[in-house]
């Protein structure tokens, strides 16, 4: 990225050219002493110093070297300068040979002339740390001795003391978390300047610039982390805002004051954000359009009180409806998100409906008395292992809840209903991801036929990878056995899992409403969010031990327990036969449907909820094999080969 010089790198700048002019008379004098020196006229002292000036401002300013901030001048300041000095000799010898053949000046003058400009460039700079810091350690210190491994890429804001012992801090350790990528400044003074080879890239108020560079540079952050103590908070408050809207997380440093020792002390940022474990930069996708959907229309939420239902109840309560129905089987979650409206909307309508959506009559009821134009179906049983030993809840649930609620849109007129799947769905071989992939197909088929009258009802379905944070999900677990001290518990060190923030989930329910509503897709389609590639298990725990500032295998072990029922060592978001499409934003995918018959789907289920209700789960597991024909439970055999 470029950046600009400021008057204190141009004072910077003239001070290096100065010193470069002076040194040639001084080195000449040091080789030939007084009287051999005053033999030398003065144009020859004059155009030699001249040229030496000149060209250590070229290489001074080709370098960089001018940009460094002379009160965190560090061992690589110095190392810096060496490097400069020996090209600008180089340099000026090769010219003056050139111009003169190198009459009358002494060769080793040439070799005093370099340890003298050293002298002359490095002596303030670390004198002038020295007497700011009291130390002279500070300037001993080199930056780059961890070792090159995967990082967080952070913009630090805040171009101070704090800032430069954090980058010294991930500098010196092996293990660190962090990668500093730039700073921003409070004020515009330190712009263009370096603080230990890190570039301060903009101002506070010009985060949108510089981001906008990283971005296109191929450098994008995941966080910024506040280091300044003091920033204004209408400020801080635009930036909180202007991160938020990007996909990126803030963070502060704790106060220098708060370290035990000082500037010496580990700098630990605290705690840990789910965002920084995806190992990629958070989707951003198009809030407006959400918006503009959502605004002024009536909308139902089941699952209304989990971990993807909140977090819908609070964006779309943002987004301004005209009533919002939160329905949930758990009273105390629906207690939990219900109060939250109560503090956060007051003013908003809205409905808190205690229902099951196995129960077809109730969940009738409350679609009559609500009267939603968009629902969004969130209800479901998603713990893998918990649905495996209670496989007939899961059908009962997960497919016939699903149908109670999807007939329920067809009846009473709703504009769309957005289903909430699971990449488990593909290739299932568990009962979750099989009952999901039913409730996928039910959908699917329902939308092929509403399509075809004048107002139909649109079904959306939306696939997803594992959600951060979530409950039941890894993250939780991790986070528990990390403040026990460990150890943390991973089913295989070769597991794979697709990962997205609960944020990133609950935009892409909504984005994918927009496209299903407003666009032209055609009828069907599955919308997957790009989630990158696949991270490990074993690496996420150990990034997770990194960011709670201890170290793998040392302060906190790991420990392999084998794969538990129904998991499969890698996912996928689409099956072999779903073709893969784009769609109108570049951060979402779509899948062509396998397409099945909306009445030997109805019957199906049918025969198969009968069946549940009777108490046969090996017959219920029979039909949803016949039903999914992708379904291929693993038997515990399968589950030892996998590891």
């Amino acid at each position: 990225m470029m950046t600009r010089p400021n008057y204190r790198a141009l004072i910077a700048y003239a001070h290096d050219i100065g010193m470069a002019a002076l040194s040639f008379p001084v080195a000449l004098y040091l080789r030939l002493g007084a009287d051999g020196f005053a033999q030398y006229p003065a144009d020859y002292l004059l155009g030699h110093a001249a040229t030496l000036a000149a060209v250590c401002g070229v290489v001074s300013w080709m370098t960089g070297l001018y940009r460094g901030i002379w009160r965190y001048a560090s061992l690589d300041d110095m190392l810096a300068i060496g490097r400069a000095v020996s090209i600008t000799i180089v340099v000026f010898t090769v010219l003056v040979f050139i111009a003169t053949r190198l009459e009358m000046l002494p060769r080793s003058s040439l070799v005093i002339n370099w340890f003298v400009l050293a002298a002359m460039l490095a002596g303030p700079r670390a004198l002038y740390r020295v007497l700011k810091d009291g130390r002279l350690d500070t300037v001993l210190r080199r930056e780059g001795a961890g070792e090159a491994m995967r990082r967080i890429p952070v913009v630090l804001v805040g171009a101070g003391d704090p800032a430069e012992t954090f980058i010294r801090e991930m500098d010196s350790r092996r293990d660190a978390p962090f990668q500093v990528i730039g700073i921003l400044a409070d004020r515009s003074g330190r712009v263009g300047r370096e603080i230990r080879k890190v570039d301060v890239l903009g101002t506070i108020d010009e985060f949108a610039t510089v981001l906008k560079g990283l971005t296109l540079a191929g450098r994008r952050p995941q966080r910024l982390i506040v280091t300044k103590e003091d920033i204004d908070p209408a400020r801080l408050s635009r930036l909180v805002e202007e991160a938020t809207a990007e996909g990126l997380t803030l963070a502060r440093l704790p106060r220098l004051t708060d370290l035990r020792d000082g500037v010496d002390d580990p700098v630990a940022v605290r705690p840990v954000a789910i965002e920084d474990l995806l190992g990629r930069p958070q989707a951003v996708l198009e809030r407006d359009r959400m918006r503009a959907l959502v605004a002024g229309r009536r909308v139902l939420v089941t699952g209304a009180g989990g971990t993807i239902g909140g977090e819908l109840v609070r964006q779309i309560a943002a987004f301004g409806p005209t009533h919002l129905a939160l329905l949930d089987a758990s009273e105390f979650n629906l207690y939990t998100i219900d109060m939250e409206m109560a503090e956060r909307h007051p003013d908003l309508p809205r409905t808190a409906i205690l229902a099951d959506v196995r129960d077809r009559l109730r969940v009738d009821a409350a679609f009559q008395a609500a009267a939603p134009e968009l629902v969004f179906h969130a209800g479901a049983l998603k713990h893998v292992p918990m649905v495996e030993l209670n496989p007939l809840e899961g059908v009962m649930t997960n497919a016939a809840g699903t149908r109670n609620v999807a007939d329920a849109c067809r009846a009473t007129g709703v504009l769309a209903m957005v289903l909430i799947s699971t990449d488990k769905a593909v290739n299932p071989v568990n009962v979750m991801g099989a009952t999901k992939r039913l409730a996928e197909s039910y959908c699917q088929s329902l939308d092929l036929v509403e399509r075809r009258r004048e107002r139909g009802t649109r079904f959306v379905t939306v696939r997803f990878g594992n959600v951060l944070g979530s409950t039941g999900s890894v993250v939780p677990l991790f986070q528990r056995q990390l403040a026990a001290g460990g150890p943390l518990t991973v089913t295989h060190p070769e597991m794979t899992r697709y990962f997205m923030t609960v944020r990133e989930a609950v935009e892409l329910v909504l984005q994918a409403s927009v496209l299903g509503v407003e666009g032209d897709e055609p009828a069907g389609e599955i919308f997957v969010l790009d989630m990158g590639e696949p991270v490990r298990i074993l690496d996420l725990a150990r990034q997770m031990i990194r960011l709670a500032g201890r170290r793998p295998d040392t302060d906190v072990q790991i420990a392999f327990v084998g794969l538990r029922p129904g998991e499969k060592m890698t996912e996928e978001l689409f099956h072999d036969s779903e073709a893969l499409m784009s769609t109108a934003h570049p951060a979402i995918r779509r899948a062509a449907p396998r397409t099945v018959d909306a009445a030997f789907l109805a019957r199906g289920l049918d025969e198969i909820v009968e069946t549940a209700r009777a108490g046969r789960p090996d017959a219920t597991l029979a039909m949803l094999q016949r039903l999914v024909p992708d379904y291929r439970p693993q038997v515990p055999e399968q589950a030892a080969a996998g590891e």
